[in-house]
């Protein structure tokens, strides 16, 4: 797909789809309370079908209405209907982390298997945890080796889909975690915790990335009746309890989905308004606009719509987004249009991405002509004046197609291979993008 430049400022209004990361919890959350709770706005896309049909091959109630943006969602109180299943969630980490854990409430045996890439991504953290608290979790490993393990005998990061759970409910107790590969491996502990035999303590042994989404992980429980008892990022505490379903939970815009459009008045100029969305969201992905801030942007809010304006040079920024690694394709697609280098640090964990993302990310700038160093946790994007055409390959990730386009938004030269793979968080990524060809009928500020 070629992108088509826009060769004026820009002055539009965009709404995003719903948030990925809330979507996801909420299913969670809903399956286990105790009767039928409405998700609005929520995210119709790959990740979340993968996780709303795995619930219906449980045997939950599991209603979808693509058209109207509701999942409806009959809660059993923390049990699990089918005690035999065998589930495939593609690519979909936030789905294979979550249902890891929730699994091994039922009673039976259930595998857990993803597509080529799934069973490259590490899980065994969170295998080596959930075995703490008395699951039985076991590879199947299928690719070619002289023994079949069990995860028991392999060091966790080694550990991948598929896997196989063999549930007697969990027990519960005391737990270790490791936070540096993936924050969703300590959401999932906390979100089945409650209906555990014995209340469920975990310690993290390791600085934890991306910290705000574990925060949102709480604050949904927090929705849903059930507090955390927490010392930092350290220890946590969960009882006994149970979740209180919700008539309607509305799901707010999805923040990494709106970095694309807050990014491109950076690189066109002007201004872009997204809606349903508000600097007090509960995704971390909202800091990405104080770097656009650092930068030269100008951020404002109204209606609960944030809108961000640019008319000036943009600045290179030194900034570490170990909290906010999904935004950090964003920027690397706004560095090249700065007047100074851009140094992108502490997104080591996007090596374990949908595709090593450092990696990806600097091979495209570099067939665009981008100068860039890639390091072991970022890279440096330096200024550039003359870009080469170029297709940018995408590695079947959709935050290299959408962080990708942003660049063709400028220069006239960039194609996408594989656009469709955006299916997986923003299937109408490209028709909201080409809306920013057409002025909103007023400018706001």
């Amino acid at each position: 797909m070629r992108i088509i430049p826009i060769n004026h400022p820009l002055n539009a209004t965009v709404r995003v789809p719903g948030s990925k990361s809330i979507t996801n919890r909420a299913l969670l959350i809903a399956s286990l309370a105790n009767g039928t709770t409405k998700l609005k706005n929520a995210l119709f896309s790959d990740d979340s079908k993968y996780f709303a049909q795995a619930l219906q091959m449980l045997g939950f109630d599991v209603q979808l209405n693509e058209s109207s943006q509701e999942m409806t969602v009959t809660g059993l109180g923390g049990k699990i209907p089918s005690n035999k299943a065998e589930l495939f969630i593609g690519n979909a980490g936030t789905a294979a982390r979550f249902l890891s854990a929730f699994l091994t409430l039922g009673n039976g045996e259930y595998v857990l298997d993803g597509d080529a890439r799934m069973r490259e991504r590490p899980i065994g953290d969170l295998v080596d945890s959930l075995t703490q608290l008395g699951a039985t979790i076991t590879t199947i490993d299928d690719r070619p080796q002289t023994v079949k393990e069990s995860a028991v005998s392999r060091q966790p990061s080694e550990i991948s889909l598929p896997i196989k759970i063999i549930a007697n409910q969990l027990r519960g107790g005391k737990t270790q975690i490791a936070g540096d590969i993936s924050s969703q491996f300590l959401s999932a502990l906390l979100m089945i915790a409650p209906y555990a035999k014995s209340p469920i303590e975990i310690e993290l042994i390791t600085e934890l990335n991306s910290k705000p989404y574990v925060d949102m992980t709480i604050e949904v429980m927090k929705e849903f009746g059930v507090e955390v008892e927490r010392k930092e990022y350290q220890f946590f505490n969960i009882p006994i309890t149970s979740y209180e379903s919700r008539i309607t939970y509305a799901i707010e815009s999805d923040t990494s989905a709106a970095s694309y459009f807050f990014a491109a008045p950076a690189i066109c100029g002007g201004t872009v308004k997204v809606e349903n969305i508000s600097r007090k969201s509960l995704q971390g992905d909202i800091k990405f606009l104080e770097i656009l801030t650092q930068m030269g942007c100008v951020v404002g809010e109204k209606d609960n719509s944030l809108l961000v304006t640019c008319h000036s040079s943009l600045t290179g920024i030194d900034v570490d987004m170990r909290d906010i690694p999904d935004t950090a394709q964003t920027l690397a697609a706004v560095a090249p249009f700065a007047d100074s280098p851009t140094r992108i640090r502490g997104i080591a964990s996007a090596r374990v991405k949908e595709t090593d993302r450092v990696s990806a990310t600097c091979t495209e700038l570099q067939r665009l002509g981008v100068q860039v160093e890639e390091h072991e946790d970022g890279m440096t994007i330096y200024p550039c004046k003359d870009f080469q055409p170029a297709e940018i390959q995408t590695y079947n990730d959709h935050r290299m197609a959408m962080s990708f386009s942003l660049i063709g938004l400028r220069f006239d030269g960039v194609t996408i291979e594989n656009p469709s793979c955006v299916s997986k968080t923003f299937p109408n990524y490209f028709e909201v993008l080409e809306t920013l060809r057409v002025p909103s009928p007023t400018r706001e500020g």
